[in-house]
């Protein structure tokens, strides 16, 4: 009986946390607040009670038309959304092809693809704010409180973590990680630690 409760568990707890992230993707591209951020170009002298927040990401995909004609994977459609306290923005990213040969045994950027590099530089009250990240094409999404210091640069730095790739020598437990197979989460480092 414990068992067969244990399996029905398994898939309501799936059902769940895809329902909890689809909400969030949908919340993290809706603005409901305006006048929480002005977004600023990099440089220049920072107001008093105000502190710049520099976000900065950089992920690889496949390119387009790999699996489906309607992938945005390797399109300007790629984009990642987000969310300050409720004020959203839309942030495409400058791509390129790009081809690295294997560095290293279990380089997960490793091959050809397009590579996105995104960057905005938001001016806000210094504070904590919550700030909500997602990549609709991914299906993912992720929430943090920060505290950004008056009169600094904040640095946001948002980082990719690749999709695992089976191996096909033998069973293992030593599960590599590749961009073909997508961004599985994103990883948030604030100022030099992650959240």
């Amino acid at each position: 009986m414990k068992a067969l409760i244990g399996v029905l568990l398994i898939p309501l707890a799936l059902l769940m946390a895809c329902a909890e992230s689809s909400a969030l993707i949908k919340q993290t591209g809706t603005s409901t607040r305006n006048g929480v951020f002005e977004e600023v170009a990099r440089g220049g002298p920072v107001p008093q009670g105000f502190a710049d927040l520099y976000i900065t990401a950089s992920f690889k995909t496949h390119h387009p038309g790999a699996y489906s004609a309607t992938d945005p994977h390797g399109t300007p459609g790629y984009q990642l959304q987000l969310n300050v306290d409720g004020q959203a923005v839309v942030l495409s990213g400058e791509l390129q092809p790009e081809n690295l040969s294997l560095k290293e045994p279990a380089d997960p950027e490793a091959g050809a693809g397009i590579r996105y590099r995104f960057r905005k530089v938001l001016r806000l009250t210094a504070g904590t704010h919550r700030i909500s990240v997602s990549l609709p094409a991914d299906d993912i999404a992720i929430a943090k409180d920060v505290r950004v210091e008056a009169g600094k640069e904040n640095r946001l730095v948002l980082e990719p973590v690749y999709g695992r790739v089976m191996e096909k020598k033998r069973p293992s437990s030593n599960k590599t990680t590749g961009f073909r197979k997508g961004i599985s989460r994103i990883m948030m480092n604030f100022n030099g630690r992650h959240l």
